[in-house]
């Protein structure tokens, strides 16, 4: 989900969250919140490890290194109880013991169905209610990932046995469903705002609809999830983070490293300690924190050779040195193809390494598999400024820098401009240092490419 998709942080298009918004204006969000890595699997990695790929082992679709401790098992051993609904394919999934309770998107209509997301958690809630033990709860929306919604009115969907009555351990029901439950929103082409770096094309057009109505379901799981803690009684003495794990899974964003790529909403509501209401525009915050806040929001040890660290004095309204820079990453894909790319962000500028980049090498990834890839190939072979752009997806440049402050879309790279050439070298400075104190393993190519090697 783009984080520009979410009413509160600005969507140009009507009505999109109103869960999510609520949420909001209960607790604190953050403005410049990032995911560390732009893809599913290793970003959930990154949250589950409080460390960087490279020193995890998650670098792709691959498994956390045996030696590397959890933050889903750490909570465990300290008395928690831990359950996880959707995506569990992709939390420490080589860890089979890490959550007591799951339910996987196959109990769930594909992860869809905001009725059975809501049925699982006041389940694992009554189990946390009745064993009266503090509770780690990881609640993965499917929305809006791929498929995105097909727009079809709720009264003309044919739902199957599975997603109406959540009975998925009858192997009879586990047949491809050609429909999923109604979003309370559903929107029309002409309804949208299409991102801005993408061309407004009528396929293109299509697929954003289906993509926020997709959002719009989404939320619609968030505010069930809400509901049922406030049932169990749970919402006043618990701490609820939002976040998305990556921008829309369209090209330009999904699987790179511009900023809309890894900016995400990004919400804290915590009742008793953090105010509710706040706009935190001052400190940027990245995935690879995340578990290190949770665990010293919890008074617990925090866990061996994380690369982040606590954000919790934010959280409390008091200010915290050294959050000028996020460092943010791709590696592997789950094609398997490796693509290394390192980009520090600040809050208004950003800088790119495409280590990739040998000028023959195609880019090729999920995000070009839909409706807006094809539709920007087709039309760039009549537009020049079209098909500029489409080249520079497929095969970029060693080195991007931008203004995202006037720049938010990432259409101008600076690289070489000289107004811009001091703040640059500053930035592809400060980039080899965080990869060298985090023994990025990336870090030697990334100073041959800086000398020109």
């Amino acid at each position: 989900m783009n984080r520009d998709s979410v009413g509160v942080y600005g969507s140009k298009v009507q009505g999109t969250t109103p869960n999510i918004d609520k949420l909001a204006g209960e607790g604190l969000r953050f403005e410049h919140g990032h995911v560390s890595i732009a893809i599913c699997m290793p970003t959930r990695a990154v949250w589950m490890t409080g460390r960087y790929p490279h020193n995890s082992g998650a670098l792709g679709f691959t498994k956390i290194k045996p030696g590397v401790p959890t933050l889903p098992e750490t909570l465990l051993e300290n008395g928690f109880t831990t359950g996880i609904l959707g995506k569990t394919e992709h939390v420490v999934p080589s860890r089979k013991n890490a959550f007591e309770y799951r339910r996987d998107r196959s109990e769930m209509a594909n992860g869809r169905s905001e009725e059975l997301y809501g049925k699982f958690a006041a389940e694992f809630l009554a189990r946390v209610k009745r064993d009266d033990k503090p509770f780690f709860l990881m609640v993965n929306a499917h929305d809006p990932h791929r498929p995105f919604d097909n727009r079809k009115p709720a009264d003309q969907r044919k739902l199957t046995k599975e997603t109406s009555e959540g009975t998925s351990d009858d192997k009879k029901n586990k047949r491809k469903q050609t429909d999923y439950p109604a979003p309370s929103r559903i929107y029309q082409p002409n309804e949208i705002v299409i991102p801005g770096f993408l061309p407004d094309l009528p396929a293109i057009r299509e697929e954003i609809a289906q993509y926020y109505s997709s959002v719009s379901r989404a939320d619609d799981v968030v505010g069930r999830i809400l509901v049922e803690l406030e049932k169990a009684g749970f919402a006043q003495n618990t701490l609820v983070m939002l976040k998305s794990d990556h921008g829309i899974p369209v090209p330009f964003a999904k699987t790179n490293v511009w900023r809309h790529s890894t900016l995400t909403p990004w919400i804290v509501r915590w009742p008793g300690t953090v105010k509710a209401g706040t706009h935190e525009t001052e400190h940027l915050v990245a995935g690879v924190d995340f578990a290190p806040t949770i665990l010293e929001a919890l008074g617990i040890a925090p866990m061996k050779g994380m690369d982040g660290r606590s954000f919790l004095p934010v959280l409390k309204g008091e200010k915290q040195n050294d959050r000028e820079f996020v460092y943010t990453h791709i590696n592997t894909i789950a094609s398997g193809r490796s693509y290394t790319m390192r980009s520090l962000q600040g809050k208004r500028y950003g800088f790119i390494w495409n280590g990739w980049h040998d000028g023959k090498t195609l880019f090729k990834n999920e995000s070009m598999s839909g409706l807006t890839w094809k539709a920007m190939a087709k039309a760039a072979e009549n537009d020049p400024a079209l098909a500029k752009r489409v080249k520079h997806y497929l095969y970029r440049t060693p080195f991007e820098f931008y203004d995202y402050g006037n720049d938010p879309d990432a259409l101008n790279n600076l690289t070489g401009d000289e107004e811009h050439a001091k703040l640059e070298n500053r930035y592809r400075e400060e980039l080899l240092k965080v990869m060298q104190k985090t023994k990025d393993h990336e870090t030697d190519r990334y100073q041959k490419a800086l000398n020109g090697r």
